[in-house]
Protein backbone atom coordinates (compact mmCIF):
# COMPACT_ATOMS: atom_id res chain seq x y z
CA UNK A 1 0.00 0.00 0.00
CA UNK A 2 2.88 2.52 0.84
CA UNK A 3 4.54 1.82 -2.33
CA UNK A 4 1.51 2.20 -4.57
CA UNK A 5 0.83 5.35 -2.47
CA UNK A 6 4.06 7.04 -2.88
CA UNK A 7 4.79 5.55 -6.52
CA UNK A 8 1.06 5.32 -7.86
CA UNK A 9 0.38 5.12 -10.48
CA UNK A 10 2.71 2.10 -10.68
CA UNK A 11 2.07 -1.53 -12.34
CA UNK A 12 2.09 -4.99 -10.79
CA UNK A 13 5.35 -6.12 -12.45
CA UNK A 14 6.95 -2.89 -10.89
CA UNK A 15 5.37 -3.30 -7.78
CA UNK A 16 7.25 -6.98 -7.87
CA UNK A 17 10.68 -5.34 -9.00
CA UNK A 18 10.05 -3.11 -5.77
CA UNK A 19 9.31 -5.99 -3.18
CA UNK A 20 10.99 -9.21 -3.83
CA UNK A 21 7.83 -10.47 -3.87
CA UNK A 22 6.73 -13.30 -6.82
CA UNK A 23 4.32 -11.89 -9.24
CA UNK A 24 1.62 -14.76 -7.75
CA UNK A 25 1.54 -13.04 -4.11
CA UNK A 26 1.81 -9.51 -5.52
CA UNK A 27 -1.16 -10.72 -8.11
CA UNK A 28 -3.10 -11.99 -4.68
CA UNK A 29 -2.28 -9.18 -2.71
CA UNK A 30 -3.40 -6.54 -5.52
CA UNK A 31 -6.57 -8.75 -5.95
CA UNK A 32 -7.89 -8.61 -2.51
CA UNK A 33 -6.86 -4.77 -2.29
CA UNK A 34 -9.36 -4.09 -5.10
CA UNK A 35 -12.22 -6.28 -4.35
CA UNK A 36 -11.69 -4.28 -0.67
CA UNK A 37 -11.99 -0.60 -2.56
CA UNK A 38 -8.90 0.52 -1.18
CA UNK A 39 -7.26 0.52 -4.80
CA UNK A 40 -8.08 0.62 -8.17
CA UNK A 41 -6.87 0.59 -11.59
CA UNK A 42 -6.72 3.90 -13.26
CA UNK A 43 -7.70 2.64 -16.80
CA UNK A 44 -4.06 3.28 -17.91
CA UNK A 45 -2.05 0.59 -19.65
CA UNK A 46 1.90 0.90 -20.47
CA UNK A 47 2.59 -0.80 -23.71
CA UNK A 48 5.36 -3.61 -23.60
CA UNK A 49 5.84 -6.61 -26.07
CA UNK A 50 3.75 -8.78 -23.96
CA UNK A 51 0.09 -7.88 -22.28
CA UNK A 52 -0.22 -4.18 -21.41
CA UNK A 53 0.00 -3.30 -18.26
CA UNK A 54 -2.15 -2.23 -15.51
CA UNK A 55 -1.28 1.22 -13.80
CA UNK A 56 -2.68 0.76 -9.93
CA UNK A 57 -3.41 3.58 -7.63
CA UNK A 58 -4.61 4.33 -4.30
CA UNK A 59 -8.92 4.48 -5.01
CA UNK A 60 -9.09 8.21 -3.12
CA UNK A 61 -12.97 7.67 -2.25
CA UNK A 62 -11.78 4.30 -0.79
CA UNK A 63 -11.70 6.00 3.18
CA UNK A 64 -11.83 9.30 4.82
CA UNK A 65 -9.87 10.98 7.88
CA UNK A 66 -10.90 13.29 9.86
CA UNK A 67 -8.11 15.73 11.51
CA UNK A 68 -9.23 18.34 14.68
CA UNK A 69 -6.43 20.92 15.61
CA UNK A 70 -7.12 21.92 18.97
CA UNK A 71 -5.56 25.41 18.86
CA UNK A 72 -5.71 28.23 22.23
CA UNK A 73 -8.70 30.04 20.52
CA UNK A 74 -10.19 27.84 17.57
CA UNK A 75 -10.93 24.22 16.74
CA UNK A 76 -9.89 23.89 12.81
CA UNK A 77 -11.60 20.80 11.65
CA UNK A 78 -10.17 18.99 8.33
CA UNK A 79 -11.54 15.72 6.45
CA UNK A 80 -9.30 14.66 3.51
CA UNK A 81 -9.61 11.36 0.92
CA UNK A 82 -7.25 8.80 1.09
CA UNK A 83 -4.91 10.34 -1.18
CA UNK A 84 -4.70 13.77 1.44
CA UNK A 85 -6.85 15.78 -0.71
CA UNK A 86 -9.05 17.97 1.23
CA UNK A 87 -12.33 17.56 0.86
CA UNK A 88 -14.12 19.68 3.66
CA UNK A 89 -12.81 22.62 6.54
CA UNK A 90 -14.08 24.03 9.05
CA UNK A 91 -13.17 26.48 12.01
CA UNK A 92 -15.09 27.32 14.73
CA UNK A 93 -14.34 28.84 18.25
CA UNK A 94 -12.97 27.11 21.26
CA UNK A 95 -15.17 26.65 23.99
CA UNK A 96 -14.77 29.82 26.17
CA UNK A 97 -14.73 27.94 29.77
CA UNK A 98 -11.85 25.71 28.61
CA UNK A 99 -12.80 22.96 30.48
CA UNK A 100 -11.91 19.62 29.40
CA UNK A 101 -15.44 18.21 29.31
CA UNK A 102 -16.93 21.50 27.03
CA UNK A 103 -13.46 20.77 24.53
CA UNK A 104 -14.74 17.01 24.22
CA UNK A 105 -19.03 18.14 23.48
CA UNK A 106 -17.34 20.84 21.14
CA UNK A 107 -15.49 18.20 19.38
CA UNK A 108 -17.80 15.63 19.10
CA UNK A 109 -20.37 18.27 17.95
CA UNK A 110 -18.14 19.69 15.09
CA UNK A 111 -17.37 16.15 13.85
CA UNK A 112 -21.01 14.97 13.57
CA UNK A 113 -21.19 18.06 12.01
CA UNK A 114 -18.69 18.63 9.03
CA UNK A 115 -19.00 14.97 8.51
CA UNK A 116 -22.96 15.23 7.98
CA UNK A 117 -22.65 18.68 6.10
CA UNK A 118 -20.20 16.46 3.71
CA UNK A 119 -22.94 13.94 3.30
CA UNK A 120 -20.05 10.80 4.03
CA UNK A 121 -21.46 7.62 5.05
CA UNK A 122 -20.55 6.44 8.63
CA UNK A 123 -19.11 3.69 7.45
CA UNK A 124 -16.52 5.65 5.06
CA UNK A 125 -14.80 7.49 7.73
CA UNK A 126 -11.36 5.89 9.08
CA UNK A 127 -11.64 7.64 12.55
CA UNK A 128 -10.92 11.10 13.68
CA UNK A 129 -7.30 12.34 14.94
CA UNK A 130 -7.06 15.14 17.77
CA UNK A 131 -4.12 16.85 17.19
CA UNK A 132 -2.59 20.09 19.72
CA UNK A 133 0.35 21.03 21.21
CA UNK A 134 1.18 18.50 23.86
CA UNK A 135 2.64 16.83 25.62
CA UNK A 136 0.51 13.44 25.28
CA UNK A 137 -0.04 10.42 26.17
CA UNK A 138 -0.64 8.77 22.82
CA UNK A 139 -1.29 5.24 24.48
CA UNK A 140 -3.70 6.43 26.68
CA UNK A 141 -5.06 9.24 23.78
CA UNK A 142 -5.25 12.06 26.44
CA UNK A 143 -3.66 15.27 26.15
CA UNK A 144 -1.75 16.25 29.22
CA UNK A 145 -1.52 19.89 28.79
CA UNK A 146 -4.31 21.96 26.77
CA UNK A 147 -2.87 25.14 25.12
CA UNK A 148 -3.27 28.42 27.07
CA UNK A 149 -4.61 32.21 25.30
CA UNK A 150 -1.05 33.21 25.10
CA UNK A 151 0.74 30.03 23.54
CA UNK A 152 1.68 28.34 26.71
CA UNK A 153 0.26 25.27 27.85
CA UNK A 154 -1.73 24.37 31.01
CA UNK A 155 -0.03 21.64 32.85
CA UNK A 156 -2.83 19.05 35.10
CA UNK A 157 -5.25 20.38 32.54
CA UNK A 158 -5.79 16.59 31.25
CA UNK A 159 -8.04 15.74 28.36
CA UNK A 160 -8.59 12.01 28.10
CA UNK A 161 -10.19 12.09 24.37
CA UNK A 162 -9.96 8.72 23.03
CA UNK A 163 -12.34 7.39 26.42
CA UNK A 164 -14.85 10.32 25.94
CA UNK A 165 -15.18 10.06 22.73
CA UNK A 166 -14.79 6.35 21.00
CA UNK A 167 -18.13 5.63 22.17
CA UNK A 168 -19.94 8.90 21.41
CA UNK A 169 -18.67 8.57 18.06
CA UNK A 170 -18.33 5.03 17.07
CA UNK A 171 -15.57 5.47 15.53
CA UNK A 172 -11.51 5.35 16.37
CA UNK A 173 -10.01 8.54 17.82
CA UNK A 174 -6.45 9.44 18.08
CA UNK A 175 -4.73 11.92 19.89
CA UNK A 176 -1.20 12.89 18.60
CA UNK A 177 0.91 16.16 18.81
CA UNK A 178 0.22 18.94 15.98
CA UNK A 179 3.93 18.56 14.79
CA UNK A 180 3.91 14.94 14.67
CA UNK A 181 0.50 15.03 12.86
CA UNK A 182 1.85 17.84 10.67
CA UNK A 183 5.17 15.81 9.19
CA UNK A 184 3.07 12.76 8.54
CA UNK A 185 0.34 15.01 6.55
CA UNK A 186 3.06 16.49 4.60
CA UNK A 187 5.09 13.06 4.25
CA UNK A 188 1.71 11.57 2.82
CA UNK A 189 -0.13 14.37 0.57
CA UNK A 190 3.59 15.16 -1.13
CA UNK A 191 3.42 11.16 -1.76
CA UNK A 192 6.86 11.00 -0.48
CA UNK A 193 8.82 8.16 -0.64
CA UNK A 194 9.54 5.82 2.17
CA UNK A 195 12.97 5.67 1.06
CA UNK A 196 13.63 9.19 1.77
CA UNK A 197 14.99 10.58 5.52
CA UNK A 198 11.97 13.40 5.67
CA UNK A 199 11.91 16.13 7.92
CA UNK A 200 9.27 18.77 8.99
CA UNK A 201 9.53 21.90 11.06
CA UNK A 202 6.66 22.91 12.54
CA UNK A 203 6.02 26.35 14.40
CA UNK A 204 2.45 27.99 15.12
CA UNK A 205 2.82 29.34 19.03
CA UNK A 206 6.00 26.88 19.66
CA UNK A 207 8.46 25.01 17.61
CA UNK A 208 8.17 20.99 17.06
CA UNK A 209 9.61 18.81 14.28
CA UNK A 210 9.30 15.61 13.01
CA UNK A 211 10.91 12.75 11.27
CA UNK A 212 9.83 10.13 8.81
CA UNK A 213 12.24 7.08 8.19
CA UNK A 214 11.75 4.05 6.32
CA UNK A 215 7.96 5.07 5.79
CA UNK A 216 7.24 5.65 9.33
CA UNK A 217 7.27 8.62 12.17
CA UNK A 218 10.11 8.19 14.19
CA UNK A 219 8.04 8.56 18.02
CA UNK A 220 9.96 8.18 20.48
CA UNK A 221 10.32 6.15 23.84
CA UNK A 222 6.46 7.90 24.35
CA UNK A 223 5.24 9.53 21.14
CA UNK A 224 6.93 12.81 22.48
CA UNK A 225 10.00 13.26 20.20
CA UNK A 226 11.04 15.78 17.61
CA UNK A 227 10.38 18.76 20.74
CA UNK A 228 12.63 21.26 19.04
CA UNK A 229 11.48 23.99 20.75
CA UNK A 230 12.44 22.76 23.72
CA UNK A 231 16.70 22.49 23.05
CA UNK A 232 18.88 24.58 25.14
CA UNK A 233 20.54 27.00 23.06
CA UNK A 234 21.35 29.93 25.25
CA UNK A 235 23.14 28.72 28.57
CA UNK A 236 20.80 29.58 31.83
CA UNK A 237 18.67 31.76 29.40
CA UNK A 238 14.85 32.73 29.61
CA UNK A 239 13.13 30.20 31.81
CA UNK A 240 10.72 27.80 30.05
CA UNK A 241 7.63 26.46 31.12
CA UNK A 242 8.82 22.83 29.80
CA UNK A 243 11.22 23.50 32.94
CA UNK A 244 14.16 23.96 31.67
CA UNK A 245 16.14 27.57 30.36
CA UNK A 246 17.59 28.98 27.57
CA UNK A 247 14.97 26.71 25.01
CA UNK A 248 14.76 28.07 21.30
CA UNK A 249 11.44 28.70 22.16
CA UNK A 250 12.02 31.61 23.94
CA UNK A 251 13.93 33.30 21.16
CA UNK A 252 12.24 32.30 17.97
CA UNK A 253 8.61 31.49 18.61
CA UNK A 254 5.75 33.83 17.49
CA UNK A 255 4.53 34.76 20.78
CA UNK A 256 8.64 35.64 21.91
CA UNK A 257 8.58 37.84 18.83
CA UNK A 258 4.78 39.54 19.56
CA UNK A 259 6.20 40.86 23.08
CA UNK A 260 9.85 41.66 21.67
CA UNK A 261 7.62 43.99 19.20
CA UNK A 262 5.12 45.48 22.00
CA UNK A 263 8.22 46.77 24.22
CA UNK A 264 9.59 48.54 20.84
CA UNK A 265 8.27 52.06 21.50
CA UNK A 266 5.70 52.95 18.58
CA UNK A 267 6.44 49.83 17.11
CA UNK A 268 2.75 48.04 17.34
CA UNK A 269 1.02 51.21 17.05
CA UNK A 270 2.20 51.88 13.72
CA UNK A 271 1.25 48.40 12.46
CA UNK A 272 -1.49 48.70 14.40
CA UNK A 273 -1.40 45.90 16.75
CA UNK A 274 -3.77 46.59 19.01
CA UNK A 275 -3.63 45.68 23.19
CA UNK A 276 -6.20 43.37 23.01
CA UNK A 277 -4.75 40.86 20.07
CA UNK A 278 -4.01 37.73 20.30
CA UNK A 279 -0.21 36.80 19.32
CA UNK A 280 -1.55 34.88 16.61
CA UNK A 281 -3.53 37.74 14.72
CA UNK A 282 -0.31 40.34 16.12
CA UNK A 283 2.63 38.05 14.57
CA UNK A 284 0.88 37.91 11.42
CA UNK A 285 0.64 41.88 11.49
CA UNK A 286 4.13 41.82 12.21
CA UNK A 287 5.36 39.22 9.55
CA UNK A 288 3.19 40.74 6.77
CA UNK A 289 4.97 44.18 7.62
CA UNK A 290 8.43 42.78 7.32
CA UNK A 291 7.48 41.21 3.82
CA UNK A 292 6.89 44.13 3.09
CA UNK A 293 9.62 46.24 4.16
CA UNK A 294 9.26 47.42 7.28
CA UNK A 295 13.30 47.59 8.54
CA UNK A 296 12.27 47.00 12.64
CA UNK A 297 9.50 43.99 11.73
CA UNK A 298 12.32 42.46 9.34
CA UNK A 299 15.12 42.57 12.26
CA UNK A 300 12.66 40.86 14.29
CA UNK A 301 11.82 38.01 11.77
CA UNK A 302 15.38 37.75 10.64
CA UNK A 303 16.31 37.03 13.72
CA UNK A 304 14.33 34.64 14.69
CA UNK A 305 14.75 32.77 11.07
CA UNK A 306 18.44 32.75 12.20
CA UNK A 307 17.85 30.95 15.30
CA UNK A 308 15.20 28.79 13.93
CA UNK A 309 18.18 27.86 11.18
CA UNK A 310 20.64 26.86 14.18
CA UNK A 311 17.34 24.33 15.26
CA UNK A 312 17.44 22.76 11.04
CA UNK A 313 20.92 22.33 10.96
CA UNK A 314 20.95 20.00 14.41
CA UNK A 315 18.25 18.16 12.91
CA UNK A 316 19.65 17.61 9.60
CA UNK A 317 22.81 16.54 11.44
CA UNK A 318 21.04 14.19 13.86
CA UNK A 319 18.96 12.38 11.72
CA UNK A 320 20.46 12.84 7.84
CA UNK A 321 17.57 14.72 6.63
CA UNK A 322 17.47 14.95 2.59
CA UNK A 323 14.27 16.51 2.73
CA UNK A 324 12.78 19.54 5.25
CA UNK A 325 9.29 21.33 4.86
CA UNK A 326 7.95 23.98 7.00
CA UNK A 327 4.88 23.73 8.12
CA UNK A 328 2.36 25.23 10.71
CA UNK A 329 0.83 28.90 11.53
CA UNK A 330 4.02 30.72 11.97
CA UNK A 331 5.22 29.99 8.77
CA UNK A 332 2.00 31.11 6.94
CA UNK A 333 2.36 34.85 6.04
CA UNK A 334 6.89 35.20 6.31
CA UNK A 335 7.76 31.10 5.29
CA UNK A 336 9.97 32.41 2.65
CA UNK A 337 12.04 34.50 4.99
CA UNK A 338 12.82 31.23 7.06
CA UNK A 339 12.64 29.39 3.95
CA UNK A 340 15.96 31.33 2.75
CA UNK A 341 17.87 31.58 5.91
CA UNK A 342 17.18 27.79 6.76
CA UNK A 343 18.32 26.75 3.17
CA UNK A 344 21.36 29.15 2.87
CA UNK A 345 22.55 27.79 6.35
CA UNK A 346 22.23 23.84 5.52
CA UNK A 347 24.20 24.82 2.69
CA UNK A 348 26.81 26.20 4.09
CA UNK A 349 26.47 23.96 7.81
CA UNK A 350 24.85 20.28 7.24
CA UNK A 351 27.77 17.84 8.05
CA UNK A 352 26.52 16.29 5.33
CA UNK A 353 26.26 18.68 2.56
CA UNK A 354 29.40 17.48 0.36
CA UNK A 355 27.18 14.17 0.04
CA UNK A 356 23.99 15.22 -0.87
CA UNK A 357 22.25 18.38 -0.62
CA UNK A 358 19.00 19.05 2.23
CA UNK A 359 15.53 20.03 0.14
CA UNK A 360 13.50 22.47 2.01
CA UNK A 361 10.03 23.79 1.11
CA UNK A 362 7.14 25.54 2.28
CA UNK A 363 3.71 23.74 2.90
CA UNK A 364 1.44 24.10 0.55
CA UNK A 365 -0.91 25.15 3.09
CA UNK A 366 0.79 25.80 6.64
CA UNK A 367 -2.28 27.07 8.32
CA UNK A 368 -4.27 23.89 8.02
CA UNK A 369 -0.94 21.42 8.10
CA UNK A 370 -2.22 20.01 11.85
CA UNK A 371 -5.51 18.83 11.02
CA UNK A 372 -4.60 17.77 7.39
CA UNK A 373 -1.88 15.59 9.54
CA UNK A 374 -4.23 14.29 12.01
CA UNK A 375 -6.45 13.26 9.48
CA UNK A 376 -3.45 11.37 7.44
CA UNK A 377 -2.54 9.69 10.91
CA UNK A 378 -5.89 8.04 10.93
CA UNK A 379 -5.57 6.69 7.02
CA UNK A 380 -2.35 5.86 7.27
CA UNK A 381 -2.95 3.72 10.36
CA UNK A 382 -6.32 2.42 8.06
CA UNK A 383 -4.38 1.40 5.07
CA UNK A 384 -0.87 1.30 5.39
CA UNK A 385 -1.12 -0.81 8.68
CA UNK A 386 3.05 -0.53 10.21
CA UNK A 387 3.33 2.43 9.24
CA UNK A 388 0.90 4.94 11.20
CA UNK A 389 -0.23 4.70 14.48
CA UNK A 390 -3.02 1.32 15.26
CA UNK A 391 -6.62 2.00 14.40
CA UNK A 392 -8.84 0.29 17.52
CA UNK A 393 -11.81 -1.64 16.11
CA UNK A 394 -14.71 0.14 15.29
CA UNK A 395 -17.56 0.54 17.86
Amino acid sequence: MDLIRSSGPISRVELVNATGLTQPTISNIVRRLIDDGVVRETGDTVATRGKPRAMLVINSRAAYGVGIHVGADTLTCVVTDTRGGTVGRQLVAAPADGRPESVAARLATLYHEVTHGLGLPPQSVAGMAVVGPGPVDVTRGRFLALPGREGSVTRGAGLDLTHALTGRLGVPVLVDSDAAAATVGEFWGRQVSRERTFGCLYMNSGIGSGVVLDGALHRGASSNAGKLGHVPIVRDGEPCHCGSRGCLEQYAAPRVLVARARAVRGLTRRLRIRTEDDDARAFDVLARAAIYGDEQARALLDESAAMLAEGAVLLANMWDIDTLVLAGPGFAVAGSIYVTEIRRRLAERAFARDVHNVRVDLSSNPRDSAAIGGAALVLQGSVAPGHGPELAARV
